[in-house]
């Protein structure tokens, strides 16, 4: 053999030591080495020779290693049976305990039974009677009840599994939080352990320790920031409710804000408010809709109250005469016996009273009033009075298409039911009001037809004055100091009398309900 054919046959034995090195470090990974035992025993089961070791008994694989007081070990198959103080480790980042164990070194899956702890280290406890560790998987799953456990929170679920290399945990059926603030139910949600964050993947209750209650479908909540982002939820205090479609909750700030299809209801208050964004600041006891933005309060007897504006307030306090709800730009309000508008209106509970600002308008049945400002005063949930403050006017139109009308410094109209049974003038009071008279018609020996037609109208200046209701409309006056008053004949009425200074009839802006209400009330 000369230099070059040594040389080559040199080379082909290296490498066949370095390739069957590879292979037998590859083979021993895949198998599970018994390191220790303090006493071994060869037996046969069913045809099948097994070790039967007692005594701190050690195996490994990879970097997992198996500490229990007693186990079978089948060779041939790669698997072993381990019972007493069973102890999986697996690098630096996974612990488990448990009283029972079989591991299948081909699959490299540990099924683990009664008393099972599995510990992610640094980060959290899980506490089962039956899991199953898949190494390749890095997933520990537990079925029949497990509990997952940190320094936060403790989660307990029926079905789970724990993702090892991302720290989540995803619970199924029968789901139980608990922490300090909270307790929780669902049937499917999941938890980084690392972040602290709980994601909700399916309808999920929250109740709080301070009173707070809330439902959601889906969404996150950081437990250590206290931070939520959730969809489709209601939230709950104990004078509040809030609904929307995206809800951010901050209960370090006591913030909370919705987004799209928004509902807030002020329980002591019983009316709703409605739009398409809202927030409620619980510290500073505000809470703000706006965009298609309306309110709904029912009274005793079903009547809803409705009042849209661009933006609604509503302001909590104390003190109950600081309670208010506020309204601005575009306001428009609808009642089965009300209907208004206004610039900007402000509700006070106490009072049980409505303040319209800037070009105040309402219509009661058929009577338009006006005024540089009105107050309407509620009694049981129903208008009990209107004020009409400065250049007050109220006026309608008869059967006859005359407009009748009222005029004076300040008007105050009182409510008998559902329709104004009188109104007071107090100061330069003025009235117009058309006298109307049946008459009857022969047309033949057997046919009378009734006819209405007017006879005049009757003029009154009076600083203050009277003017009694019946269903609605004008039917006599009063008058108190020194009344001047006169019937003018319908024929000698001239056109530019028949109105007193500053009418307008402003029927064409009485508010539609659809105007008024954005949405169907919930």
């Amino acid at each position: 053999m000369n230099y070059q054919q040594m040389n080559f046959a040199s080379k082909s034995i290296l490498l066949f030591l370095i390739l069957a090195g590879i292979v037998s470090s590859g083979w021993a990974q895949k198998r599970v080495q018994l390191k220790k035992a303090d006493n071994a025993y060869g037996s046969m089961k069913d045809g099948e020779r097994f070790d039967r070791l007692i005594g701190n008994v050690v195996f490994e694989q990879n970097a997992t290693t198996i500490y229990c007081d007693s186990a079978y070990f089948f060779r041939s198959k790669n698997q072993l049976e381990a019972y007493g103080r069973v102890h999986i480790t697996e690098g630096d980042s996974v612990d488990i305990t448990a009283l029972g164990l079989t591991y299948d070194g081909n699959t490299k899956v540990a099924k683990l039974r009664k008393k099972v702890v599995f510990v992610k280290l640094g980060l959290a406890r899980l506490y089962t009677d039956f899991l199953d560790y898949d190494r390749v998987k890095n997933e520990a799953r537990y079925f029949n009840g497990g509990k997952l456990v940190d320094t936060t929170n403790t989660l307990v679920s029926k079905k789970g599994y724990y993702d090892v290399p991302v720290n989540v945990a995803s619970f199924k059926t029968d789901v139980v939080g608990e922490n300090v603030d909270y307790t929780l139910l669902s049937d499917t949600l999941q938890y980084n352990s690392k972040t602290r964050v709980i994601y909700f993947r399916d309808t999920t209750r929250v109740k709080g320790k301070d009173g707070k209650t809330a439902i959601y479908k889906g969404g996150s909540y950081n437990t250590i920031q206290k931070l939520s982002m959730l969809e489709s939820g209601d939230f709950e205090t104990p004078n509040y409710r809030m609904r929307g479609n995206q809800n951010f909750l901050d209960d370090v700030k006591k913030f909370y804000r919705s987004k799209g299809s928004v509902a807030m209801t002020s329980k002591t208050e019983k009316l709703t408010v409605y739009g398409d964004d809202g927030y409620y600041d619980r510290k500073a006891g505000i809470s703000k809709v706006y965009g298609n933005a309306f309110m709904a309060k029912i009274d005793d007897d079903g009547d809803t109250l409705f009042l849209s504006a661009d933006t609604l307030i509503s302001i909590e306090n104390p003190n109950p005469k600081k309670k208010r709800l506020l309204a601005y730009n575009h306001v428009k309000i609808y009642k089965t016996n009300l209907r208004g508008s206004a610039d900007s209106l402000a509700y006070v509970s106490a009072d049980s009273i409505l303040y319209l600002y800037h070009d105040p308008i309402l219509w009661t049945e058929d009577n338009q009033m006006t005024a540089d400002s009105i107050r309407v005063a509620l009694k049981n949930k129903k208008i009990d009075k209107i004020y009409m403050i400065t250049n007050s006017f109220v006026a309608s139109q008869d059967s006859m298409k005359n407009f009748n009308q009222i005029k004076g410094r300040k008007m105050t109209a009182y409510f008998d039911g559902r329709n104004i049974d009188h109104v007071l003038v107090l100061g330069n009071g003025e009235s117009h009001y058309f006298v109307l008279e049946e008459k009857d018609i022969i047309k033949t020996d057997s046919l009378l037809v009734k006819l209405m037609v007017t006879m005049g109208m009757n003029k009154m200046i009076c600083s203050d004055m009277r003017i009694n209701f019946v269903k609605g409309r004008v039917n006599n006056v009063s008058f108190y100091i020194k009344p001047d008053a006169q019937l003018i004949p319908i024929h000698e009425l001239k056109k530019e009398d028949r109105q007193l200074k500053g009418f307008t009839w402003r029927v064409k802006e009485k508010p539609l309900r659809s105007a008024v209400v954005k949405r169907k009330p919930t």
